[in-house]
């Protein structure tokens, strides 16, 4: 049977369709189409990516053959047997697939993969008509800006296949060689059924998830975290994780990082302190324009040591967790104090320092000094624990997490894998949706094995703190100065700069908030408070709370009371004023409010 390419845009789809010219216009034929994935979706400049063809094949009615141009028939791009037992490849690596949404809609458009009708048929070129049948069922819809979903594409496309030609599609083999979080290479190898085995109760089928057998009924999920043994298949992972394999991937496709060192070069221990004490509980993306600061105001651990702490604090505001900032600011006087400025580099003499615990340190010695040192943060916490399966949830397996890190971690570029593993966490093994297909350890994932790996870490349900309500009083003078106070140096938000409050407490009585306002001796009549329109809520780690927020004004001059004093308005901005604090002032003063 002989095949014709019928496409004029190669870029497109090249779709093959018989030309037979039998006399017998209405028999029926098996005809075979040829759908050009790669070039259809990817950039066919690309290089490296996917190509994957896809056979569909259907009986139809064979028509006449019409009259054609020339440049019509064009020899066809492959020739298929339908017959044939062993199909081989039925994915090419010769091309890149970039997963970009501006790049996939337009093509996405013109070229429906298993989609219902209509059919772009001039874009096609086809000369024949199309049934309601001829195409596979509808399964994705690909709209615009929505991300591609790789894995369940090449997964449905490789099922109708193997449907088709009557074989079975074994897996998806990832090349990690080619990872990368926007580009993948996907290969899929195709068995016929007699040299594939059966699935048995409890293995993982060509999907990926444990076969069911037929009479057993299903059980209920049930709540809560699994104490037990995980009952997962049998097959588990198929090899030990390696370090290796990860440095292999991190030398690739590392994160760029503005305290990170480049390649082949030594790490500043005072850049990677500074960074891991302000990454304490703060993301990556917060923390940025907060270091940069640091660096440029204190671009060493003596020019930080001599700072006031009022500034540190000032230049800390927003960042949160301000009792760090304390700590930093201690740490700083104590390396140049007992270490002549310089940061130690083994991980016991680091635990020694003001506001360094065991994760900081480890950090610290592995990153900066390449000590065999094993930090387990909130990424290789999650790493850790889907890669054993770890059923225990936290805090309590926190200690065999910490166990089977140190185990992983290797004599040589310990500074590198501890960062490989925080940028797998990151980037690949996330708390949702985790790209499992493009990670280096998935053949030694045990979670993957099992199809569950978003589900780990196990987790108890926190419960959350009762609500706290309380008074903030916002007093103006009228030459624009704003009444302030510094709160204790320790507890909450200790050091840290605030306009006056009441206590916050769960039993807390609006009616009678006043009686915690700031008092002026020196005025001859009791303020006249107002209460302005709405709360303001902020939600701590262990709380959340509602603060009534309070107005007042006196005249130019006014002393201020006892513990407290008075802050241009306009200068208001450069205080070391929380985000709690912030909220309030910006809830009493609108930014179109005269200064």
């Amino acid at each position: 049977m002989d095949f014709a390419r019928k496409c004029a845009n190669p870029t497109r789809a090249a779709w093959s369709h018989s030309l037979d010219g039998r006399p017998e216009p209405r028999q029926r034929i098996f005809e075979v189409g040829i759908a050009d994935i790669g070039e259809a979706l990817g950039d066919p400049g690309c290089r490296g990516g996917v190509q994957r063809t896809q056979i569909l094949a259907r009986a139809t009615a064979q028509r006449s053959l019409a009259q054609r141009k020339a440049a019509d028939c064009a020899p066809a791009k492959e020739l298929v047997d339908p017959l044939a037992d062993q199909i081989g490849e039925m994915l090419d690596l010769d091309r890149g697939w970039s997963f970009d949404t501006q790049d996939q809609s337009p093509r996405l458009g013109r070229f429906a993969i298993g989609g219902p009708p209509p059919l772009d048929l001039q874009g096609l070129a086809q000369g024949c008509d199309f049934g309601a049948g001829d195409l596979a069922p509808a399964r994705h819809q690909f709209g615009a800006g929505k991300t591609l979903p790789a894995k369940a594409l090449t997964d449905d496309l490789a099922g109708d296949v193997a449907q088709l030609l009557r074989v079975e599609a074994i897996r998806l083999v990832h090349h990690a060689g080619l990872c990368h979080r926007l580009q993948v290479t996907l290969a899929a190898k195709i068995r016929t059924k007699k040299s594939a085995p059966k699935p048995e109760q409890g293995e993982v089928s060509a999907a990926g998830s444990a076969a069911e057998p037929k009479s057993a009924p299903k059980s209920p999920p049930k709540s809560g975290p699994k104490s037990g043994p995980k009952s997962g298949p049998k097959s588990g992972p198929k090899s030990e994780p390696k370090p290796a394999d990860l440095l292999a991937w991190y030398d690739r496709h590392r994160r760029v990082l503005p305290w990170r060192a480049l390649p082949g070069r030594r790490a500043d221990p005072y850049h990677v302190w500074l960074s891991e004490i302000m990454l304490q509980q703060t993301t990556v993306k917060a923390v940025g324009p907060y270091y940069a600061k640091f660096l440029s105001r204190w671009p060493d651990i003596s020019t930080l040591a001599a700072a006031p702490l009022d500034d540190v604090l000032k230049a800390w505001a927003g960042l949160g967790y301000y009792a760090r900032a304390r700590n930093l600011h201690a740490c700083a006087r104590a390396v140049v104090e007992r270490h002549n400025g310089k940061i130690p580099g083994s991980e016991a003499a680091l635990r020694e320092l003001p506001g360094i615990g065991p994760y900081t340190a480890a950090a610290i010695a592995a990153i900066a000094f390449d000590e065999p040192a094993s930090p387990v943060d909130g990424n290789i916490e999650r790493v850790i624990a889907r890669l054993y399966a770890l059923e225990a949830p936290l805090p309590a397996v926190k200690p065999d997490i910490a166990k089977r890190a140190r185990a992983l971690t290797p004599p040589r570029r310990a500074g590198d894998f501890v960062q490989a593993m925080m940028d797998l966490g990151a980037t690949i093994c996330t708390p949702k949706n985790p790209a499992c297909a493009l990670c280096p350890w998935n053949e030694s994932c045990a979670a993957f094995a099992c199809g569950d790996a978003e589900t780990f870490p196990r987790r108890i349900e926190k419960r959350e703190g009762d609500l706290r309500r309380g008074a903030a009083f916002v007093v103006c003078r009228a030459d624009g100065f704003i009444l302030l106070r510094t709160r204790p140096i320790k507890g909450l938000l200790g050091g840290m700069t605030e306009v006056p409050t009441t206590e916050w407490s769960k039993d807390f009585i609006t009616s009678e908030a006043l009686n915690g306002a700031p008092h002026f001796a020196a005025l001859r009549q009791p303020l006249a408070w107002r209460k302005t329109a709405g709360i303001v809520r902020h939600v701590f780690t262990h709380f959340p709370l509602e603060l009534t927020v309070f107005m007042s004004e006196v005249p130019a001059r006014t002393a201020a009371p006892e513990g407290t004093r008075w802050i241009k308005i306009a200068e208001v901005e450069g205080e070391a004023l929380p985000s709690l604090m912030r909220k309030v002032v910006a809830h009493a003063l609108p930014k179109d409010r005269p200064r």
